[in-house]
């Protein structure tokens, strides 16, 4: 049930390396996280540089910085992943971006937001994860 927004600098990818990055992601989190391969809800807004602030060092490593490329990408799912899958997701994530864009990994922001199921709704007004734990679909 992930839900990803991605955010990146505005001209810095056109429609087709975009699907490229999003089918990435998407078979990122299939591999990882075990996520149905039709569970499939992804979003791309574009930001101006100057809406974007951020300090161009915080926790990078090796004499790195971060560029005028940096990419948020968030991604809302449920619980209970173990921390080595998420690392290897963001691993996976960060250099399957960076090679459909040519960017650093160092510019590849990723956070991961987890919540019960209780917390959403697919459409229909209807929890539909709830429902399925309660045997109801």
């Amino acid at each position: 049930m992930p839900f990803v927004n991605v955010y990146y600098p505005e001209g810095l990818s056109n429609k087709e390396e975009l699907e490229k990055v999003s089918k990435s992601i998407h078979h990122s989190l299939i591999e990882h996280f075990e996520v149905p391969e039709n569970d499939y809800f992804q979003m791309f807004f574009p930001y101006l540089s100057n809406q974007f602030f951020y300090d161009p060092y915080y926790l990078i490593e090796r004499d790195k910085k971060r560029t005028e490329n940096m990419m948020h990408v968030s991604i809302t799912c449920g619980p209970g992943r173990t921390v080595n899958q998420k690392k290897n997701l963001y691993q996976s994530i960060s250099k399957a971006i960076s090679n459909h864009l040519n960017i650093s990994t160092t510019d590849i922001f990723i956070t991961l937001n987890e919540t019960s199921a209780e917390n959403w709704s697919f459409g229909q007004g209807v929890a539909q994860m709830v429902n399925m734990m309660e045997g109801k679909e």
